[in-house]
């Protein structure tokens, strides 16, 4: 087949916010489903809107509430699904919880997204099923760029959008990736320039569902956007090579089996739909590891256990403090002590407070909770949140320590460590600065509890 570019197809998503906010909304979103998954629809819906408002504000709407849930959280990021009339967490929710590795559950969104999908409204699957759609997008774009380097070309954000995002045979799966570099490197030799473009319509209804796909890529950490420019982040080339190897492969869930005007198979094709996409994919974890991340442009002079990221944030803020106290007295540099190890204790890093006055050597309790994602938490975006898990043990040192009790959140971004500090949880808790909630209770029970016993012969036994 000849490639012709110029058969355009506006094939587009459900729209998300923006790229830090979806950064933001992940940790919420995930202890929130934690926390309250497995129960019914109904109360589904009321504790995570009114979880919710707690972290937005209570000037959040109910359609906006509504929208994180169903639209982002649900269909989106593929958190939840639905048997039975019972919602339970996703696959990817519960490695997410696991591991706090932001990208990775970026990278699996990318991994298993497909055209046509069930997050879209019916009119919208019938329409690309009419129009012979089937690709993984996402594997795809890696694979094209990947042979624009092979060329020695750059792709901008037009080239995506215009040559694959927005090409019909593309989006059909008719059309290799070879085929599309050597079309864009036909027209940039005769000074042709392309651009997606709808008469009548402003460019962010021509662009913004393509940024929005480049966007999940770029939380995943495979690509950096540098200007209009889109390129590889070749640390992840092993999860980068991975994924693009699918870029032929027919979409795993298969729209096409479902007869779209019988209702049952309407319904059967959402359901069947959110349970495959909420499902991690099995066949590799997609880890992200720090260097990838590019947090140390050059090696730093301490060991870090790359495989732990609890770890990593530990021996980044006990080198900081090892800094920040031998500054101050070095002396006192040998109070700095690592008990990550020793359970329990409620607390990390034991320290001390290394200022003017008389509470220089007064002891510093700090917890560390550690976190990798791409964009870097602005404290001055009012979208800004964050949600972070404590143990039984770490409220009550908290309870106990107050002001010398410290909370040090480590964010692990492209080319930087960021390490935000919260002193005395427990008061600002009580001030409603911070909000502490109890999410699960620990039964003790004796035989008086008991109401029956059942016991089953093992069969080896018999």
């Amino acid at each position: 087949m000849n490639y012709n570019p110029e058969e355009q197809f506006r094939c587009t998503i459900i729209r998300g916010k923006a790229k830090n906010m979806l950064d933001n909304l992940l940790p919420a979103y995930a202890n929130i489903i934690d926390d309250i998954c497995p129960c019914d629809k109904a109360s589904f819906v009321k504790d995570f809107n009114n979880r919710l408002i707690e972290i937005l504000g209570e000037e959040t709407t109910k359609k906006t509430l509504d929208n994180h849930r169903t639209e982002i959280a649900g269909k989106l990021f593929g958190m939840f699904y639905e048997d039975d009339e019972v919602i339970f967490p996703s696959g990817r929710t519960n490695k997410y919880i696991e591991d706090s590795d932001q990208p990775a559950f970026f990278k699996d969104i990318c991994f298993k997204f497909q055209f046509p999908n069930g997050m879209d409204k019916l009119d919208k699957v019938i329409e690309k099923v009419g129009a012979k759609i089937q690709i993984r997008q996402f594997p795809y774009i890696l694979q094209v760029l990947l042979t624009a380097d092979n060329n020695n070309i750059q792709l901008s954000k037009d080239d995506i959008a215009y040559y694959v995002l927005n090409s019909l045979q593309v989006l059909q799966g008719k059309i290799k990736p070879i085929e599309v570099i050597e079309k864009i490197i036909e027209d940039r030799s005769n000074d042709i320039t392309k651009k997606v473009r709808h008469p009548g319509k402003e460019t962010s209804y021509s662009m913004q569902h393509i940024r929005e796909q480049l966007n999940y890529l770029e939380l995943a950490n495979l690509i950096r956007i540098d200007g209009n420019l889109v390129k590889l982040n070749y640390r992840e080339a092993e999860n980068i090579n991975y994924i693009a190897q699918f870029w032929g492969n027919k979409p795993e869930f298969n729209a096409y089996k479902y007869d779209f005007t019988s209702e049952d198979d309407k319904k059967s094709f959402f359901k069947d739909w959110q349970q495959y996409y909420s499902n991690v994919n099995s066949h590799k974890s997609f880890t992200t590891t720090v260097e990838a991340l590019d947090v140390y442009p050059t090696k730093p002079t301490y060991t870090i256990d790359k495989n732990a990221l609890g770890d990593e944030g530990e021996n980044l803020v006990l080198e900081y403090e090892k800094e920040r106290v031998k500054l101050f007295d070095p002396s006192l540099v040998r109070k700095v002590v690592h008990l990550g190890k020793t359970k329990g204790l409620g607390y990390d890093i034991q320290s001390v407070v290394a200022e003017d006055g008389d509470f220089a050597e007064f002891v510093k309790y700090i917890e560390v909770k550690s976190t990798k994602r791409v964009t870097v938490p602005n404290l001055d975006d009012p979208s800004w949140i964050d949600t972070i898990n404590l143990t039984r043990n770490e409220w009550i040192a908290a309870t106990q320590h107050k002001s010398s009790y410290y909370l040090y959140r480590v964010y692990f971004t492209p080319g930087l460590a960021t390490m935000y500090v919260i002193n005395d949880p427990f008061t600002k808790n009580k001030d409603d600065i911070l909000r502490a909630k109890p999410v699960s209770y620990r039964l003790d029970f004796s035989n008086k509890a008991v109401d029956f016993m059942v016991t089953e012969e093992k069969e080896e036994y018999r």
